[in-house]
C-alpha cells in the first residue's frame, strides 16, 4: 500500500512539473536584435554575451542638403554610434556607447540598463515586458557665454535621462508589435522648452523568412514644445533586418538624425516630406565570453 501511495505521489509531482514546464514554453525571437532601427526592443542578451555595435546615420537623401551634390547623403555623417552591450544575466543587460549627437547637447557618452520583467509564453502570457533606463552626458567644452545652455553652471546640467517600459507581443510566427511608453528628462533646456516630457513609441517586425525581416519604428512626444509649427517632426523609420547567424545587420531609412534615445526623441527636426530622410545601418556582432 505504501508503495502504491508513493508511486501515485511521484506521478502527481511529475505531472505537475510537466504541466508547469509546458506552460513556460517561451516564445523565442520576438525581435532578432536588441534594437528596432533606433529604439530598444524587449530583447536582452544572454548571460555573458557581449554585443559590439556600430551604427551610422548619413546625411539627407534628398531636399536642399541632399541629392547628387552630397551623393544622396552618403558624403555626410549625421550621427555615429560605437559601443558595447553586455548580458550580466539572461534578464539583465548593461550598455555603454559614444555618439556624435545632433542636439545642442552633443558628443554624448551614453549608458544604459535593461531588465526583462517577463517573457511571452505560449498559452499563458501573451506579452514580453522589459524596463529600460538610459543616461547621457555631454562632453562638449564649456561655453564662456553664461546665457548659453552649454555654459554648464552645474556639472549636472550635462545629463539627460530616459526611462521606458517596453511591451511586446509576437502575434504570429511572422509578426511582432511593441509599444514603448517613456519619459525624457533634460537637466537644462532653453527658456521656451520643458525639462521633461512623456513619449510613446511603436515598433513592429514582419519576418519574411528565416534570415530577413521588415522593421518599422516611430516615436511621438507628448508636449506642446514638439510640434511641426516649432520645426519638430515625428521620428519615423523603416528598415530591413538580416540575420547571418554570427551577427545582425540592419539597413534603414529614417528622418531621425540622432541615435541615442535621449537625443533623437527630443531633437528630430528633419521632415520626410521635404526629402530630409537618410540611409542608416547598424552592425551587431555577438561574442560569448
Amino acid at each position: 500500500m505504501t508503495n502504491i501511495k508513493f508511486t501515485l505521489l511521484s506521478f502527481m509531482l511529475i505531472s505537475c512539473f510537466l504541466v508547469q514546464a509546458q506552460e513556460k514554453e517561451y516564445v523565442e525571437d520576438s525581435f532578432k536584435d536588441t534594437r528596432v532601427i533606433t529604439s530598444h526592443s524587449v530583447e536582452t542578451l544572454d548571460a555573458y554575451q557581449l554585443d559590439v555595435r556600430i551604427s551610422h546615420r548619413f546625411g539627407d537623401f534628398a531636399g536642399d542638403r541632399g541629392g547628387w551634390a552630397n551623393f544622396y547623403g552618403l558624403e555626410s555623417a549625421a550621427d555615429v554610434l560605437i559601443g558595447v552591450d553586455y548580458g550580466v544575466t539572461d534578464r539583465l543587460t548593461v550598455g555603454l556607447n559614444r555618439t556624435k549627437g545632433v542636439g545642442v547637447m552633443s558628443r554624448l557618452i551614453n549608458t544604459g540598463i535593461k531588465y526583462r520583467l517577463s517573457r511571452q509564453t505560449k498559452n499563458v502570457n501573451p506579452f514580453s515586458i522589459t524596463l529600460v533606463g538610459e543616461m547621457s552626458i555631454s562632453t562638449l567644452p564649456r561655453s564662456s557665454d553664461p546665457n548659453s545652455i552649454l555654459f554648464f553652471e552645474a556639472f549636472a546640467h550635462r545629463f539627460i535621462y530616459s526611462a521606458q517600459v517596453l511591451v511586446a507581443s509576437k502575434i504570429s510566427d511572422k509578426f511582432t508589435i511593441q509599444l514603448s511608453p517613456g519619459y525624457i528628462h533634460r537637466n537644462i533646456v532653453g527658456a521656451l522648452d520643458v525639462n521633461g516630457f512623456f513619449n510613446l513609441g511603436v515598433q513592429a517586425k514582419y519576418q519574411v523568412n528565416k534570415g530577413f525581416a521588415l522593421i518599422v519604428d516611430a516615436t511621438a512626444p507628448f508636449t506642446d514644445t514638439r510640434t511641426t509649427e516649432s520645426g519638430y517632426y515625428l521620428p519615423v523609420g523603416i528598415g530591413f533586418e538580416f540575420d547571418t547567424g554570427g551577427h545582425v545587420f540592419q539597413l534603414n531609412m529614417t528622418n531621425a538624425t540622432g541615435l541615442a534615445t535621449t537625443d533623437y526623441v527630443p531633437n528630430t527636426t528633419a521632415n520626410w516630406g521635404d526629402g530630409e530622410f537618410r540611409l542608416g545601418f547598424t552592425i551587431s556582432r555577438l561574442f560569448n565570453l
